[in-house]
């Protein structure tokens, strides 16, 4: 009976938005929220510019995404929804769809079919982790070193995040307990495959809190993905996490002194949720817009400009050069076989799980 109810709500917000873009009432204005920095430029490149020259619709650009499931409560608690599509992490899109506070979609009826003929199921394949979630890249969350200060012997593996000996200097780490956590066991010897399970229990939080109280008082906590490649630009942090797009922006665009470090990068995916609870016109307008910006030619597109790995498999082909450089763009993928030699897969179910209940104990932390 469940799942009928489900079907039968799911039917009619998509027979009432495909209403609306068939009436052609769909609104002329759209809130798209995402990360900022490189990441919004490459999205801005991709998706927002070809998509208003088509339709004629005024995106306003919001960059609150790493506080999207607390805005969206409250917006949801307030009935004052006033985003239209919003960028977020695997996790934090699960959560969303499990509070209700994300619209469901139909992939293979509401997103464009890859070019190579296949399905948007067959296409996306494993990376469709939540009903509400529509992916768009493939990811890594990994760290980047200033050449200059790291002396003649250079980082090759993540734990020199904790050789204060060897790498003195203050380091720069995301203010949230994921990766962190993770990387904390796994440098503390806790076996790659066993880190979830022991990070499961109390005895393994504590496990972890305790390498990182190692290094507390030579981190700068970051919060917005360009602050990493900032602190390493002007040279205040010898090393520090960030993601991977932003680091080839540094280096490649910016002819900064920094270098990649690949080894235990975390891979994950960021997509597209739209917001429940939206009127019918802004529904309508926002999934017109996924379903163009997720097509296999746009996701190809956004690689131009960022080295983040499309989530269609049918956008991996088209993967060229960047833009305005002229390099090819596949060997700064985090997926390319020579920078995945040793990556960590994120797990986020488990983050689903457990992150209101790690969010605190690291905030508590943080605050000792």
């Amino acid at each position: 009976m469940k799942t009928t109810m489900k079907l039968m709500a799911t039917t009619c917000l998509t027979l009432s938005a495909s209403l609306a873009v068939a009436d052609g009432h769909m609104a002329n204005e759209m809130t798209i929220v995402s990360w900022g920095g490189a990441y919004s430029s490459s999205q801005e490149n991709a998706y927002h510019i070809p998509y208003a020259e088509m339709t004629g619709v005024t995106i306003i650009n919001d960059e609150s995404s790493a506080e999207a499931v607390a805005k969206l409560r409250a917006m949801n608690e307030a009935g004052n929804v006033t985003w239209d599509v919003v960028d977020v992490v695997a996790s934090d899109a699960i959560r969303l769809c499990d509070e209700g506070l994300a619209l469901e979609i139909d992939f293979d009826e509401q997103l464009a079919p890859g070019d190579d003929g296949s399905t948007p199921t067959e296409d996306f394949g494993d990376l469709l982790v939540s009903d509400c979630f529509i992916p768009q890249i493939v990811y890594s969350t990994t760290f980047g070193y200033r050449t200059d200060l790291v002396g003649d012997t250079a980082p090759t593996d993540v734990c020199a995040i904790f050789d204060t000996e060897t790498y003195p200097g203050m380091r720069s780490l995301e203010k949230r307990p994921i990766n962190n956590m993770e990387w904390a066991l796994l440098c503390d010897g806790v076996a790659k495959g066993d880190v979830y399970d022991v990070l499961e229990t109390e005895e393994g939080q504590a496990q972890a809190f305790a390498k990182l109280d190692t290094i507390k008082d030579s981190v700068i906590w970051w919060s917005a993905g360009a602050d990493t490649p900032q602190l390493l630009a002007d040279g205040e942090v010898v090393m520090g996490s960030t993601y991977n797009g932003r680091l080839f922006s540094l280096i490649e665009e910016q002819d900064q002194p920094v270098a990649m470090l690949w080894d235990a990068q975390v891979f994950d995916l960021d997509g597209w949720i739209i917001p429940a609870g939206l009127t019918p016109e802004r529904e309508a307008r926002a999934l017109d817009y996924v379903r163009f910006a997720t097509d296999t030619q746009r996701l190809a597109d956004q690689s131009k400009y960022i080295a983040y790995g499309p989530a269609r498999a049918s956008s991996a082909p088209l993967v060229g050069q960047h833009a305005t450089l002229g390099i090819d763009m596949a060997p700064h993928m985090p997926t390319d076989p020579a920078n995945a030699t040793n990556t960590f897969l994120y797990n986020y179910t488990w983050w689903a799980d457990y992150r209101d209940d790690l969010d605190a104990k690291f905030q508590v932390w943080l605050s000792q």
